[in-house]
């Protein structure tokens, strides 16, 4: 079976970017639903639309801009932002919604901070948490390198019990923990969505070790565990799942808590960011 993307597309891709921008930083971060605000503090920003870059997805969801940003944060720090990101309820395959990740790959991008909107399964995590991710469960049989391997992004069989990087959790925590406030730590599962999760399906999440759901991410990591970039995760806890309480579930909800924390999350990421 072939696959839909050649090196060659990556790379054309990765040769848009590098001649749009005054160097290429070593760290990028995905901005998750609601927490794109975090793109606007950036100082001498260069804004790539993912329109225009050969071969880019096209986000499709409303909040998420569509945008690929250079900026620097204190101290000058440069760093690489992806306001928006593609998910697999848009209609998109898993290959789609990782297709960044081997761009990152051919730029030199060497570490990767995902972050992401989840429900959240585990009873003592509450809206407006922000949580570490350690460890995931996909449960679909999806994966963004099926088919042909590309052996320029690593081998075919590859491992993904470090990809969620011990150190970079715990120079986070020890940013928040300057900060005043403790990142917790959680399991992450993945629903293709875009229909939020059943009650059943939240009791069964539980059952199997997952503190949070989302319908995003899982993608991400899996091709960067080929690459071998190294991944921090970072969820914000925008609803309680599917059965906790008695309010429907909406995206206005999710998006709304993360404009209330934007203000927390940007210093915990410019503080991550130097520290890293």
């Amino acid at each position: 079976m072939g696959v839909k993307y050649k090196h060659e597309d990556y790379k054309k891709s990765a040769d848009y970017i590098k001649d749009k921008l005054p160097q290429i930083p070593e760290t990028a971060v995905i901005l998750g639903s609601g927490l794109g605000e975090y793109a606007d503090n950036l100082k001498n920003s260069v804004i790539i639309k993912y329109e225009n870059i050969p071969n880019f997805p096209k986000s499709t969801v409303a909040n998420h801009k569509g945008e690929l940003i250079y900026g620097e944060i204190t101290d000058n720090k440069p760093v690489l932002i992806m306001n928006g990101r593609f998910h697999y309820y848009e209609g998109y395959e898993f290959e789609d919604t990782a297709y960044p990740i081997g761009v990152f790959n051919i730029l030199g991008i060497k570490k990767l901070i995902i972050t992401n909107a989840t429900g959240g399964i585990n009873l003592t995590f509450h809206p407006g948490d922000l949580v570490c991710v350690h460890d995931h469960i996909k449960l679909t049989s999806e994966s963004p390198v099926r088919g042909a391997n590309n052996p320029e992004f690593g081998a075919r069989f590859f491992d993904m019990q470090s990809v969620y990087s011990k150190d970079l959790i715990k120079k986070a925590k020890d940013c928040a923990l300057n900060l005043g406030f403790a990142l917790k730590d959680g399991v992450y599962a993945y629903m293709s969505g875009p229909q939020y999760e059943t009650p059943a399906e939240i009791r069964m999440l539980r059952i199997m070790g997952a503190d949070l759901v989302g319908m995003s991410t899982v993608a991400e990591v899996i091709q960067a565990a080929q690459c071998g970039i190294e991944v921090l995760c970072i969820s914000c806890v925008s609803n309680y799942a599917a059965g906790i309480k008695s309010e429907p579930l909406s995206h206005e909800e999710v998006v709304g808590v993360g404009k209330e924390v934007s203000v927390k999350f940007k210093k915990l990421v410019d503080n991550i960011l130097m520290k890293i």
